[in-house]
């Protein structure tokens, strides 16, 4: 029995180098999976953030466009310069075309507006509906 237990510790002595390696393999392939799990989600959380932050801009944009009674194209013009001074780092980030800048800048405005309007003509359709005319 002696013998073999010298066997199979000059067969483990032989192994350990390539052993050795193996698990320094499966360590670095451990340590890149996880940092590639940690960069795919902060990098969503970073994405989520930059997409947060340019809605709220261009929705206070919104809001101070009508405020200062603008409309149309003027409106959407200061909404997106605003926007742009406001979360530059985001549209840097996240690289909107201009139509799709274009496109919620117009939603916001009209989101805004409804928003504004929508109690008024509320409360015009209950008057007209009280009134017998609708």
């Amino acid at each position: 029995m002696p013998a073999t237990a010298g066997a199979i510790g000059d067969l483990f002595e032989a192994a350990r180098p390539g052993l050795l390696e193996l698990f320094g393999a499966a360590i670095t392939l451990l340590i890149g999976w996880a940092a590639a799990k940690a960069r795919q989600k902060w990098g969503i959380d970073i994405e989520a953030r930059h997409r947060e932050a340019l809605h709220s801009a261009l929705m206070n944009a919104a809001r101070l466009a009508l405020a200062n009674q603008l409309t149309g194209d003027k409106a959407v013009t200061m909404i997106l310069d605003y926007a742009r001074q406001s979360v530059p780092d985001a549209i840097g980030s996240l690289r909107p075309s201009i139509g799709v800048l274009d496109d919620l800048a117009r939603s916001k405005l009209e989101q805004v507006t409804g928003e504004k309007t929508g109690p008024a003509v509320d409360a015009l359709a209950v008057a007209l509906k009280r009134a017998g005319v609708a």
